[in-house]
């Protein structure tokens, strides 16, 4: 049997080509279902924490030490699964009268609307306690995200119900 070299070239080109054609979207399924699963486990640890919050209800009861009545959340359980957690929340940065401390707040609504001058309710407020002080400041309802441990805040009339430790403040 004789073979001809140009001929030989040409069918395992040929047969390497068909072979690339099958094989392509088989590579392409591969490839964005693992672009797909990334960027559904991304998704799943940076969940929209205003929806969350969103979702606790408040019962107004009477308060003995003030004689008064306040609103007390009621954490809906998939909110508690991220108690202790390291979350982030993006939202309008509302300043406080203490410039010196390493606090911030931000709110899901700009200030005018927000749960201290505006009807907001108190699930549209977090509290970041921040590990250092900003090296800058921010602007009134400047958007910000502040990272840190998801605390529920259920009876300290004092303090916010949304609560992140060890938080970090930086602008998207």
């Amino acid at each position: 049997m004789v073979v001809d070299s140009e001929t030989s070239n040409f069918s395992r080109s040929y047969f390497v080509s068909l072979s690339m054609k099958r094989f392509t979207p088989f590579l392409f399924f591969i490839g964005f279902s693992a672009l797909l699963l990334g960027s559904l486990s991304a998704t799943a640890l940076k969940e929209d924490m205003w929806a969350l919050f969103g979702k606790t209800r408040f019962i107004e009861k009477l308060n003995r030490e003030y004689n008064m009545y306040f609103l007390y959340p009621k954490f809906p359980d998939e909110l508690m699964e991220y108690a202790g957690k390291e979350v982030e929340v993006t939202g309008f940065y509302i300043p406080l009268e203490m410039n010196d401390a390493n606090i911030v707040v931000i709110s899901k609504y700009p200030m005018a609307e927000c749960f201290f001058c505006g009807g907001a309710g108190p699930e549209s407020v977090v509290v970041g306690y921040l590990e250092k002080k900003p090296s800058r400041r921010f602007k009134v309802d400047e958007i910000v995200t502040v990272k840190g441990r998801l605390q529920l805040n259920e009876d300290d009339i004092d303090e916010l119900n949304f609560i992140l430790k060890n938080a970090s403040i930086y602008k998207k």
